[in-house]
């Protein structure tokens, strides 16, 4: 499943005549711990999305039984599938505005009149500039809400059903007649990625308790994003020499946004993923689930393994097939968030941050999820919201003041931690040990110019719905947790987001949008990977059928906006050798083309080329070695 951002609390996701890349992720099915919990008693408190989600996991439970007791039966082999990396600082603005005062600790008695709205969400840094425009939990005199006449409270909830059941209590209240129910939260706030699971798998509860389309969920808008905080961490080798990941076992919440990116820096370097966590195969990225979906037993998981020895005892296979062996292994890296990552870098030596969310800068945004029925009856409450969000937000980014008040306003908020703890790991700390550096942190919140730019509605490049739609293929192509089974559609981007809120916002300056720089010569290789892409036999001409894995490609570059790209085309031995020549350059330059009319800048690509058969990566004797050796290698550079 998709899990939500948290701080100590369970929480929080491509084959030429072809040219080949891959990227096969899976999301696998948790254990829940229900020990000491009386069942029946539970079961009475559920709200009807919860019992959904809890049928979904008692079937995989089901199928994971059949697969204990019948390993034969099922066995689920380690794919590659398409996947890219990386990019650098990409929405990032800064609008000139005079310094205003920051709010106070006294709460507000002038919008006390006002209804109280409420939103709900996950301890996570990204929301710092909602919660300073606020001036905490509740709105204060001074704040940038006050102005904008809200009252607004912001509840710390670091569980993913809970948030779901504050939603569904809202709900509730709201088809019993009261237009702004006391109980449960308007809106909550988690990543981006995680949204298709969220909304759809909503969707299917809601549709099933008051009809279909009676109440909806939606994306309204986001205000920040990760950027850096969240990571894979592991020994420096897996940075210098990424095929050395093969055969390594990483604990994580596997679905959230950090096991994604683990995934794609697999993929993106043409590594396998195992996709079941019950076995061991030598030649892929394996995971171990953290226990509880808790992110920061990710960390102490690996802290455990290295310093006690701790293994795990693992079914074998080679190729998909059970060898009838069990292997014990140590975890050798995790996936996690601050301070989980601290708290690996306290702990061991000679780790490292392999990747993260400042390469992936695009793909996880603090993203806002409404009861649609209630915004639209309140949309200028709504878009006073993100006012005060994106005003706030701009004052952050340039003021010192503001960005102290932002950490205060934060420890109050989520009740843990300093001011200067959460300063400090907004702007993001390095540190070294051993001789190794390391990262920890980092965070961004969103002005008006930065929602604007990341939604397309300036520049028309809309990051979101290229992380939308592909976390929404994952879903489709990997049913995690029977997915497909249980919730009857995956809710498309033109029906799950509403931007009508984010245009209403007026009266601030947005600014200009940031633009790359592509000017300069990009040297050092993040990621490369090849992509079988369908051709008609002997041609450059695209098939249909590689319209999708090019969308793919497409999405996955814009989350990758700041890194430049190089295109190498290559060939199978069928032909003579100058011809090849330019049929793997026309067919390199063919998929240059088509993403730029996408939206690629020329100016992004560094290299276009073609090597012909020089260089085959499989037998050219055999059909299935020339399929191989017709590819595109795509590499992206810093």
């Amino acid at each position: 499943m998709f899990y939500g951002k948290g701080t100590y609390k369970p929480c929080k996701i491509y084959k030429n005549h072809f040219f080949y890349l891959t990227l096969k992720a899976n999301f696998y099915q948790k254990t829940i711990n229900l020990k000491n919990v009386n069942y029946l008693t539970q079961m009475k408190r559920l709200t009807t999305l919860s019992k959904v989600l809890l049928t979904i996991l008692i079937t995989g439970a089901i199928a994971g039984a059949i697969y204990i007791f019948s390993p034969g039966l099922i066995i689920s082999e380690s794919k590659q599938l398409d996947g890219i990396d990386v990019s650098d600082n990409d929405v990032n603005n800064v609008t000139s505005a005079s310094e205003l005062a920051v709010p106070s600790d006294k709460i507000s008695t002038k919008v006390a009149g006002q209804p109280l709205t409420r939103i709900a969400a996950y301890a996570w840094n990204a929301q710092s500039g909602i919660i300073v425009a606020n001036g905490g939990p509740k709105t204060t005199e001074g704040s940038m809400m006050e102005r904008n006449g809200v009252n607004l409270e912001i509840i710390r909830q670091d569980w993913l059903s809970e948030l779901r059941n504050l939603q569904m209590k809202f709900v509730e209240g709201l088809d019993k007649g009261n237009p702004n129910p006391k109980e449960g939260v308007f809106a909550i706030m988690m990543m981006g990625d995680g949204a298709p699971y969220y909304i759809s798998s909503a969707q299917q509860a809601l549709n099933d308790k008051y009809g279909a389309g009676k109440y909806n969920l939606q994306v309204i808008g986001s205000v920040g994003l990760s950027y850096g905080e969240d990571k894979l961490i592991g020994p420096p080798k897996w940075k210098l020499d990424p095929q050395s990941m093969k055969g390594a076992l990483v604990s994580t919440v596997i679905g959230d946004g950090d096991w994604v990116t683990t995934v794609n820096y697999a993929f993106a370097n043409g590594i396998k993923v195992n996709p079941d966590p019950q076995t061991y195969d030598a030649e892929a990225v394996n995971f171990y689930p953290s226990a509880n979906d808790d992110y920061i037993e990710s960390a102490k998981e690996l802290i455990k393994s290295q310093k006690e020895g701790w293994e795990i005892p693992l079914k074998e296979i080679k190729n998909g097939k059970l060898t009838g062996k069990t292997v014990n292994r140590k975890i050798d890296g995790c996936a996690t968030w601050t301070p989980g990552d601290k708290m690996v870098f306290d702990a061991l030596n000679g780790f490292t941050d392999i990747v993260s969310t400042k390469e992936f800068n695009n793909q996880m945004a603090t993203t806002v999820i409404a009861v649609k029925e209630w915004a639209e009856k309140n949309p200028q409450t709504v878009s006073n919201i993100f006012k005060s969000s994106y005003m706030a937000s701009n004052q952050m980014k340039q003021y010192e003041n503001w960005k102290r008040s932002a950490a205060e306003c934060v420890k109050k908020t989520y009740e843990m931690e300093t001011a200067d703890y959460w300063y400090n790991m907004f702007k993001g700390q390095k540190g070294e040990k051993g001789g190794i550096s390391y990262n920890m942190g980092g965070s961004r919140v969103f002005n008006l110019a930065d929602a604007q730019q990341y939604y397309g509605i300036k520049d028309g490049v809309n990051r979101y719905k290229a992380v939308y739609d592909q976390v929404s293929y994952y879903l489709r192509e990997l049913n995690p947790a029977g997915f497909n089974q249980n919730v009857k559609r995956i809710i498309p981007y033109e029906e799950a987001v509403n931007l009508s809120f984010l245009k209403q916002v007026k009266d601030i300056e947005a600014g200009e949008a940031y633009k790359t720089d592509y000017t300069k010569k990009a040297k050092t290789v993040l990621a490369s990977g090849e992509w079988r892409i369908n051709f008609a036999s002997g041609r450059a001409a695209l098939k249909p059928e590689a319209k999708d894995v090019l969308e793919q490609i497409f999405n996955l570059l814009v989350q990758a906006e700041d890194a430049k790209l190089e295109l190498v085309g290559h060939t199978d031995n069928v032909g003579d050798q100058q011809g090849n020549y330019s049929l793997s350059a026309a067919r390199a330059e063919a998929v240059k083309t088509y993403l730029m009319q996408r939206g690629i800048p020329m100016n992004r690509f560094q290299k276009v080329e073609g090597k012909g058969q020089d260089e085959p990566v499989a037998d050219n004797g055999t059909a299935a070695g020339k399929a191989k050796n017709r590819r595109v290698v795509v590499t992206l550079l810093k």
